[in-house]
């Protein structure tokens, strides 16, 4: 929902660091690898109950992630770039909260399948629409630079930090923020329908 008016922000942070990492040979491929194997730590730490340690584990897969892109603007971007990034993207979203459902089955596992199934329809939703799209030759006008056209909703990439962050902070109301952040995503993915359903209607 606020990821358009923060990216303005966001790329004059990401800027020196990412011109650091260009002028030394480092490409946004592996920036993208990379931060996603280090999100992957983030499983066993919830598994085990280092939510603390997880937390750092998903905040630098998150600062990857922007580092990524930063880099693929100075150097180029390519379309197995944008593959990796989005593709590596939701799984990464899906395996926190299949973390949470490690560390506490008894109180965890519905909460977390729940909300890995709202991952579902909003990344289905998001990847259904910017298939077509291209197709059709479409660019999203807030995000001029993204490799796929990139249909926002309630739920975007800051307030999913959000929401991962807070249930690192509190491990116990994760079932909670679980379901809450499942219905957001619920209107997310039916904000996106709608859209799909309107802007592909054939005249």
């Amino acid at each position: 929902m606020i990821d358009a008016a923060i990216l303005p922000v966001q790329r004059r942070l990401l800027a020196p660091p990412a011109d650091w990492l260009a002028r030394r040979g480092i490409g946004a491929d592996r920036i993208t690898v990379a931060g996603f194997v280090v999100g992957c730590l983030a499983v066993p730490a919830l598994a085990f109950g280092a939510y603390g340690l997880a937390l750092l584990f998903i905040l630098a897969n998150r600062l990857a992630d922007g580092l990524d892109g930063a880099v693929a603007r100075i150097t180029g971007p390519t379309d197995r770039g944008a593959f990796l990034d989005i593709a590596l993207d939701f799984l990464f979203y899906a395996l926190v909260p299949l973390g949470f459902a490690l560390a506490d089955p008894e109180r965890n596992a519905l909460p977390a399948a729940v909300l890995i199934a709202a991952f579902v329809g909003t990344g289905s939703s998001f990847l259904a629409f910017s298939a077509v799209a291209a197709q059709r030759g479409l660019r999203a006008s807030a995000y001029p630079s993204k490799g796929i056209f990139y249909l926002g909703g309630l739920t975007e990439g800051a307030e999913t930090i959000a929401a991962l962050a807070a249930m690192c902070l509190f491990p116990a109301a994760f079932p909670l923020i679980a379901y809450v952040f499942a219905a957001a995503c619920a209107v997310t993915t039916l904000t996106r329908w709608a859209a799909g359903w309107r802007a592909f209607s054939d005249p």
